[in-house]
């Protein structure tokens, strides 16, 4: 219960919230990332409003999580989809709004989206893009009804807010550290500020030429171990091999890669029912793998990326070739 509020790094001093000063030599961040919230003005204040970021919201969730109610998803990211695909096996009714053209856009392919739109319609959710949330309608303070941005009025008991995360940067840009959406490191971790450093959802880390901000376990997990390692002496830099999960209803999607900037795809059939994987590739090297119900799909996509290889296009294209074959 106790907060950071200035880092002082002229005299390699942080002020704490009970009021004493702490002197450091080395500094770390890994000051996480914070759920965006609809804004006041739109109803966002209403009871009933969530968003799903640590335990504490999920136990809160899970007591209004009653069969019969009506659920309000906004945004069709992963962790909207997963919590309404969690309201919807528990028995409640539910609509997912997204305003871009697809669910999953900024993180999938349009074929990713199309596979995984389709799990969801089949389970009974109404997902309804291009639309956006014009305002929560409330009564003595709960939200029981929605306006979305096509004119519609939709009645709802609970609405859940999956619209990103902002990084908790700026104790790092008061103190006169680069930000860019997120603490700027290099790729041993160290920030503008030689003795400063920082890791995970706050960061924004060097990737194949790119600066990214890598929201996932893995990178958490990863990065911080890099980064000790620097500290204790390592020369090493930290090259992130992402992976990612998400499960929804009796489906487990595995990601390997990280498909951003993929200017082609490539959709392979499992060999057992409902098991797809979608290849992504980028000037034609492979880039990433989603892997739908198809665990080998994943684990062979993974050790092509770890080994910077690409497989032979018409050997993947073949659901009749082992997918063995593509790591010769």
């Amino acid at each position: 219960s106790t907060t950071v509020t200035r880092v002082d790094r002229l005299a390699k001093q942080v002020a704490l919230s009970d009021g004493s000063m702490l002197t450091y030599e080395t500094l770390a961040f890994a000051t996480g990332a914070t759920p965006r919230r609809l804004p006041a003005a739109v109803g966002g204040d209403l009871a009933g409003v969530f968003v799903v970021r640590d335990f504490r919201d999920a136990d809160r969730l899970a007591e209004e999580m009653q069969p019969g109610r009506r659920v309000l998803v906004v945004g069709g990211g992963y962790i909207g989809l997963e919590a309404a695909a969690v309201a919807r096996t528990s028995g409640l009714e539910v609509t997912v709004i997204e305003m871009a053209v697809r669910i999953l856009q900024r993180v999938a392919s349009a074929a990713t989206s199309a596979i995984v739109r389709e799990i969801h319609r089949s389970h009974g959710v109404d997902i309804r893009e291009r639309t956006g949330l014009h305002r929560l309608i409330g009564d003595n303070g709960r939200v029981t009804a929605a306006e979305l941005s096509d004119g519609s009025v939709i009645p709802v008991d609970i609405v859940i807010v999956g619209i990103g995360v902002a990084a908790n940067d700026a104790l790092a840009h008061e103190a006169g550290i680069e930000t860019a959406n997120g603490i700027v490191v290099d790729s041993h971790g160290r920030t503008s500020d030689p003795t400063i450093f920082a890791m995970g959802d706050c960061a924004v880390l060097p990737w194949e030429g790119m600066r990214i901000r890598l929201e996932s376990v893995q990178n958490a997990v990863d990065q911080a171990e890099a980064v000790a390692a620097v500290l204790a002496g390592s020369t090493d830099p930290y090259d992130p091999k992402p992976w990612f999960w998400s499960d929804q209803y009796d489906v487990k999607l595995q990601i390997a890669g990280f498909g951003l900037g993929h200017d082609e795809t490539l959709v392979r059939q499992g060999q057992r029912q409902g098991s797809v994987s979608v290849w992504y590739f980028r000037q034609g090297k492979l880039i990433a793998v989603d892997a739908i119900n198809d665990a080998k799909a994943y684990v062979t996509g993974k050790k092509l990326l770890e080994a910077g290889a690409t497989p032979d296009r018409l050997l993947l294209a073949d659901p009749q070739v082992d997918l063995k074959a593509l790591l010769v």
